[in-house]
């Protein structure tokens, strides 16, 4: 993690104290969830959909798994590991933001996905599971958002069963300068201007801009999953690299 002194941290391109960043970044998506898919089709050009289909294919969920999606949001991936584990197995999709979950859980339940889906509000640095418990994690466009990703992704590596198989998908760095120049200028020109006009919070999608240009490229999050333990770490770029899927075992 990238930081000035012991305590402090970036939240967006602002740096504050450690213990803060958990409460302002909370702030961001109470004010965003309940706009928040319709600000996801929006900013993507609905690509976002491919993004998690292509996640989904790669994590391989099986009748019977159990799968963690961390960071969950309104549950475009539960609602997808909800069919393929079937009755027996179970997801669990966490957030720790409240609002955000029960955006999630209304969401889920209107589409009649109730059976095999528990809620849990959780912060990523201090997973309450067990050790060795999910066959499958899953975080997505949630990492960038965690203060000490280091101890999440340990915790990540805890609760998994040996062969389970964690998937960060998130946010990156595009691979050619051309890209990179029209990715500022929507990022940091049109993003906030369409936050401003479908949720009335400019403010909180410059936050989201500035969180990605904040986050690890794809080389430092790979050592940084090998430092948390995770072996045959790989990464898949998407779209030239705006977004990468970061695949990682726990052996």
């Amino acid at each position: 993690m990238s930081e000035d002194k012991p305590n402090s941290t970036h939240f967006g391109y602002k740096t504050v104290d450690a213990d803060k960043k958990a409460e302002l970044v909370a702030g961001v998506f109470h004010s965003v969830a309940a706009k928040y898919d319709i600000m996801n089709d929006v900013m993507s050009f609905g690509i976002h959909r491919l993004w998690k289909r292509f996640t989904i294919q790669t994590a391989g969920a099986r009748p019977g798994m159990k799968v963690l999606d961390l960071a969950g949001g309104t549950g475009d991936l539960t609602a997808k590991f909800s069919k393929l584990v079937g009755d027996k197995g179970q997801v669990v999709l966490a957030d720790i933001n409240d609002s955000m979950l029960k955006v999630g859980r209304s969401k889920l339940r209107d589409r009649g996905i109730i059976g095999n889906v528990s809620y849990v509000q959780a912060n990523a640095e201090a997973l309450p599971f067990p050790d060795n418990h999910f066959d499958i994690i899953t975080i997505a466009f949630g990492l960038r958002n965690v203060t000490d990703k280091d101890a999440a992704l340990r915790s990540m590596q805890r609760v998994l069963k040996p062969g389970g198989k964690l998937l960060v998908l998130e946010f990156s760095t595009p691979q050619h300068e051309i890209m990179r120049k029209v990715y500022d200028v929507y990022s940091f020109k049109v993003l906030p201007k369409m936050g401003d006009f479908i949720t009335k919070d400019a403010g909180s999608y410059e936050y989201l801009a500035e969180s990605i240009r904040m986050h690890p490229d794809q080389e430092t999050l790979k050592a940084m999953m090998q430092n948390a333990g995770f072996e045959q770490v790989e990464y898949t770029n998407m779209t030239d690299g705006v977004v990468a899927l970061h695949k990682g075992f726990k052996f």
